[in-house]
């Protein structure tokens, strides 16, 4: 069994109730309230850009060239490619760069963020790429299940189509390539390393989607009124 196999299957469970959240379910019907997917694709393009830092930085720890083009690779397109996805639908919706700028990280975009850079800053290089593996690879499945189960009139149709697409299974390929690579050559407190950093990921996918389906942000305690 490849090192991937492997995590997929320690995992399996967590992606099952991912493949089933009514976020998922709902876009693939075409029925997502707009204003859930607004306030979704407005966190995930925050998430962008602190995903794409995670990226350079685990490129920068990486063992030999290929690897760092690979990596690199993936920020930049991560970067060009989602960006225009989130200005396709910023654009529909409405939303502008200043109304964007004025909308905070949600606490589970936040949370997410902060677990990525801290892998790739204090994690050796498998650990950070196995945190980074699973924004490729659950997307991946993602789109592809739901495109089978979805047609072009889908108001979601761009969104499913970047994430079904050849290019993006591409990258998908490669980043599990890598991820393979490294489990293969690692001892056993590496490995241990790499799964608990690739199911805390599985977590953080989870958390996201939840999140941005009950539209959730900051809770706040409730006013403390003192006594005399």
């Amino acid at each position: 069994m490849s090192f991937t196999r492997d995590l997929a299957r320690e995992t399996a469970s967590l992606r099952r109730q991912i493949h089933a959240m009514p976020f998922n379910r709902e876009l693939a019907e075409g029925q997502l309230d707009p204003a859930i997917f607004q306030g979704y694709i407005i966190q995930d393009a925050h998430y962008l850009e602190g995903f794409a830092r995670a990226l350079a930085l685990a490129a920068s720890k990486a063992p030999d060239a290929p690897s760092v083009a690979q990596l690199a690779g993936s920020a930049a397109g991560a970067i060009a490619v989602e960006r225009e996805l989130h200005n396709h639908y910023m654009g529909l919706f409405g939303v502008s760069a200043d109304d964007f700028a004025a909308i905070a990280p949600s606490a589970a975009c936040d949370h997410y963020v902060s677990f990525l850079l801290r892998s790739a800053t204090i994690g050796d290089f498998p650990e950070a790429v196995a945190a980074l593996l699973p924004c490729f690879w659950i997307y991946r499945d993602i789109g592809h299940e739901i495109a089978q189960h979805s047609g072009s009139e889908n108001p979601y149709a761009a969104w499913i189509a970047t994430y079904s697409g050849d290019a993006f299974d591409q990258s998908v390929a490669r980043m599990l390539d890598l991820t393979d690579r490294l489990g293969a050559a690692a001892d056993d407190a590496v490995r241990a390393r790499m799964h608990r950093a690739f199911a805390r990921s599985c977590w953080h996918e989870w958390r996201f989607w939840d999140s941005a389906y009950h539209r959730e942000t900051w809770r706040q305690p409730e006013p403390f009124e003192e006594r005399v």
